[in-house]
């Protein structure tokens, strides 16, 4: 479906994240967070193999370029990666080397607007930025791009309400389950699998959505 020009909201958005996640990406990782990334990077290979291992990916919002090294464990894969910030970017590009650069290629763009033709690329993947959409308006806005420019599937996290409320109401900035995938539904998705950063108690859900049709 034709998607329109992104709003003023969203590009405000685009902005702020954009400031938010260049100040978090140059900060080192604390030791406690070492055992969190490694699980994230154990989802991330088990959504690409439901996926089906695709070849041309794009990583969305990509900052620092942490998940390269995992999408690029399938020797055949290329990556495309953008982000909003030509610095960051540039960041990127010096924290990797070898082989793996040479199958990455860099642009800068926002996640509303990502300059490419329909159907582009096998996959998107855009694990950071998504996860921290509050407003369901953007959530829908980027899953609208993301339908326009992936061929086939979407990889993507959210923050979800978790099994065990004990009766407090919704934490602040936490989705609905059943908002968030109705959304993936009214965007043309199926949801093909999904996965929760910590069964039963973390909030943080994997999802892996194909093009309906």
């Amino acid at each position: 479906m034709p998607r329109q020009s992104p709003s003023t909201v969203e590009l405000e958005f685009a902005r702020q994240h954009d400031q938010e996640h260049a100040q978090i990406c140059r900060q080192p990782a604390p030791r406690r967070l070492r055992l969190a990334f490694w699980r994230d990077e154990q989802l991330v290979r088990n959504a690409l193999k439901v996926a089906g291992e695709p070849g041309l990916v794009l990583d969305v919002a990509c900052g620092a370029g942490r998940f390269w090294p995992v999408l690029g464990e399938h020797a055949n894969r290329v990556i495309l990666a953008a982000d909003p910030s030509p610095g960051m970017l540039e960041h990127a590009r010096s924290h990797h080397e070898g082989a793996l650069l040479e199958r990455v290629t860099t642009f800068p763009s926002s996640a509303f607007t990502l300059g490419l033709s329909a159907n582009a690329v096998d996959c998107i993947f855009c694990l950071q930025l998504f996860l921290h959409v509050k407003a369901s308006e953007h959530r829908l806005a980027l899953l609208h791009e993301f339908h326009r420019v992936s061929r086939d599937t979407v990889i993507v996290s959210v923050q979800i309400e978790g099994p065990l409320k004990l009766g407090k109401p919704t934490l602040r900035g936490l989705a609905d389950k059943g908002d968030v995938e109705a959304q993936f539904i009214e965007a043309g998705f199926t949801v093909l699998w999904h996965q929760d950063f910590l069964p039963g108690f973390a909030m943080k859900r994997v999802y892996v959505l194909r093009k309906a049709g």
